[in-house]
């Protein structure tokens, strides 16, 4: 099947979805670090590409670890995946993700040798994940805590792209960029909820929603919940680039967005309306990013 890897990225990582949000997040990454520590002009394109590169490579490789992860499971409730069906193997996976982390190492030598280090520690964790922190049972039976344990590597993805700016240009971490790893985390629970709610016909079995962990009113709270933490995370970092006022609107449309399109969704639990979240959840992310990356830019211009 020669388009084989065009079906496997449109099915488990599609570009067009996954690219436009990683890109923003590695310009916000790169963006605020700059103005953070007294920046005044545009970030430098070497910082802007190896964050973007590396995050991808970073998604990449969860993506990956997942299959791995997940091998058992797909091959007896999601036989249609592309793995249990044969269109592509863990083996040329696992090719690709190891090909993905020398591009990343390559391209830390090449902007800061040292950058390699914080790089290294990055991939430990990711391996940690891979392996279920070696505790597979406990995680599974605790799935609030395998949810958190597994969203503490975006925190770690988003200091690797902010350091590209900083650790490159031999400063110190600017202070207040706490706020946006802690943004980072909450941002990603709003995507990995938001995609994991399901109206009840679209539910399979043996796989573990949060409309079928949590119920369908819970998960949606939470999906709420996810997102104004991530805004009371992200503007701090606004206010201090200038940017609050802008970003505040911004964030109090698509809540009021997401909070018309969760108690549709409760109301009548249908494919229609439980596939709005997912979107949704991809056009918070993509606004948070976007305005802490580009909003200053643009206000400046």
């Amino acid at each position: 099947m020669p388009n084989r890897w065009w079906v496997y990225q449109r099915e488990r990582f599609p570009l067009f979805a996954h690219g436009p949000l990683i890109a923003a997040m590695s310009v916000a990454a790169v963006s605020v670090s700059c103005l953070l520590h007294g920046g005044t002009g545009l970030p430098a394109t070497g910082p802007l590409l190896v964050a973007f590169m590396s995050t991808f490579a970073f998604f990449f490789q969860l993506r990956v670890a997942d299959e791995f992860k997940d091998r058992e499971t797909d091959a007896r409730y999601r036989a249609y995946r592309a793995v249990p069906r044969g269109l592509v193997s863990l083996h040329e996976l696992g090719g690709l993700a190891a090909a993905g982390a020398l591009l990343q190492l390559g391209l830390a030598l090449w902007l800061r040798p040292s950058l390699a280090l914080l790089l290294m520690a990055v991939w430990l964790y990711l391996g940690l994940m891979w392996k279920e922190f070696f505790a597979h049972r406990y995680l599974t039976a605790h799935p609030v805590v395998y949810l958190a344990s597994h969203m503490l590597i975006l925190p770690l993805i988003t200091l690797y792209a902010t350091a590209c700016e900083w650790h490159a240009a031999r400063a110190f971490m600017p202070s207040g960029l706490a706020w946006l790893l802690a943004a980072s985390f909450f941002n990603g629970l709003v995507i990995e909820i938001g995609r994991k709610i399901r109206a009840p016909e679209a539910e399979e079995h043996g796989v573990e929603t949060y409309s079928v962990l949590w119920g369908r009113r819970t998960a949606t709270l939470v999906w709420w919940t996810a997102m104004l933490l991530a805004a009371a995370t992200s503007l701090p970092v606004a206010k201090a680039i200038g940017l609050l006022t802008v970003l505040a609107a911004a964030f109090g449309g698509v809540l009021t967005l997401a909070a018309l399109a969760g108690w549709r969704f409760l109301d009548q639990p249908g494919l229609k309306r439980a596939g709005l979240l997912e979107p949704l959840s991809g056009l918070w992310t993509l606004v948070a990013y976007l305005g802490l990356g580009v909003g200053p830019w643009l206000l400046r211009l």
